[in-house]
């Protein structure tokens, strides 16, 4: 007990000299801290394009504004006589911080425009950008040539082929506008074949049964020498069924197949050895029922001893090199046993014939055996090798 009794006096000394404190002060005070005040908002900022005074721009130039510090509140754009011009704004696909005015129809060319731009921040009074510029007046404006046509049915052969009236100096810039979509997806390349000819087609024949469309977006583009493209232009056409041939001129015989079916089998006469028919993948371009074979078509004078002029029946152009599948009668004789034509391939009537109505434009028959060269024709596209033909793009 005494124990414990000196226990509970320390602990009552030790609670009153901390109570009392030293020196007579009271209990201290707790530090303060002040905060500091917030920085002001930035002042909004607004930038447009193109620049304010630029001329020689194309119409479909994207119009462009870019808003720092701030939320873009308004959008105008005016033609030189003041007139609005309708049109919407959405984030640009290449920079989503950049926002793009599209018009609701295409800017005309040789005509002066006005953007102006608001932007609102917080805090801050709103900022406002303009930019006054005038879109390019061409030389001249051109729409290109398409084949196939809008709405046409073609082979599995036929490669889609645009051409232009004047040489295109950036193959780049319009290769970038053409667009080709299929039902059935492919592996199709642009080539060009020259400055003013660019054609389209996939590494194999097209897929039978297959929606294509071309859209040709070329309105605002620069071809070059100050020709700009007139208009956009959208074709769609369809692959119908696979009609592909087999002419081989060593054996005589040519196989037509539909699909991957064996429908029939012909005795033939092909390009005599003075005058062969080009081996490789013919595109059927044109059919006539009646048709005047004319060797004067191909450089050969009608009087000279080679030439010709002679009337045939269904007759089915497979090259502008003069080739054809036609009926000729007068070889009948030498049909599955010997090579007597200029070059064309010659059936009998009867099988020319049925030829020339199971047969449509961009079928193909591939020609083989011949002591001739490879094909070279206005549509000689699939005897080109795919590695070579991808080269061919500008975009390549």
């Amino acid at each position: 007990m005494r124990r414990t009794s000196a226990l509970v006096t320390a602990t009552a000394l030790a609670l009153l000299a901390g109570c009392q404190g030293s020196g007579g002060g009271g209990t201290a005070a707790a530090p303060t801290t002040t905060a500091a005040p917030p920085p002001p908002p930035s002042p909004v900022a607004v930038e447009v394009s193109p620049a304010d005074g630029a001329t020689d721009v194309s119409p479909t130039v994207p119009l462009e504004i870019s808003v720092t510090d701030g939320e873009l509140a308004d959008v105008s754009v005016v033609d030189g006589a003041g007139a609005e011009v309708p049109g919407s704004v959405a984030d640009s696909a290449e920079d989503p911080a950049v926002d793009v005015w599209t018009p609701e129809t295409p800017l005309a060319y040789g005509t002066s425009y006005t953007l102006t731009a608001t932007a609102e921040g917080e805090g801050t009074g709103p900022a406002e950008a303009a930019t006054t510029f005038t879109t390019v007046t061409p030389q001249r404006q051109l729409t290109p040539s398409i084949g196939p046509l809008d709405g046409q049915t073609v082979g599995v052969g036929m490669p889609i082929r645009v051409y232009f009236e004047r040489p295109v100096t950036d193959r780049a810039a319009v290769e970038r506008q053409l667009e080709v979509t299929s039902s059935t997806p492919t592996d199709g390349v642009w080539n060009w074949f020259s400055d003013t000819e660019v054609h389209f087609r996939p590494s194999e024949y097209w897929p039978e049964n297959t929606d294509v469309t071309l859209d040709a977006d070329l309105y605002g583009v620069d071809l070059g020498n100050g020709v700009w493209g007139k208009t956009d232009r959208t074709v769609s056409f369809s692959i119908g069924e696979r009609h592909v041939s087999i002419a081989d001129a060593d054996t005589h015989q040519m196989e037509v197949y539909d699909g991957d079916q064996l429908v029939q089998t012909f005795p033939i006469s092909a390009g005599s050895p003075d005058n062969p028919s080009y081996n490789g993948a013919h595109v059927v371009t044109e059919m006539n029922r009646h048709r005047v074979m004319d060797s004067s078509t191909y450089g050969v004078p009608v009087d000279s001893p080679d030439g010709y002029r002679t009337p045939v029946e269904y007759a089915v152009r497979i090259s502008d090199s003069g080739e054809f599948v036609h009926a000729a009668p007068w070889s009948v004789a030498q049909q599955g046993r010997e090579n007597v034509s200029h070059g064309c391939i010659n059936l009998s009537t009867e099988n020319a014939r049925w030829f020339f109505q199971f047969s449509q434009p961009g079928d193909v028959v591939e020609i083989r055996g011949s002591d001739a060269g490879t094909l070279r024709s206005d549509v000689y596209d699939w005897t080109v090798p795919w590695e070579e033909w991808q080269a061919g793009s500008a975009l390549t």
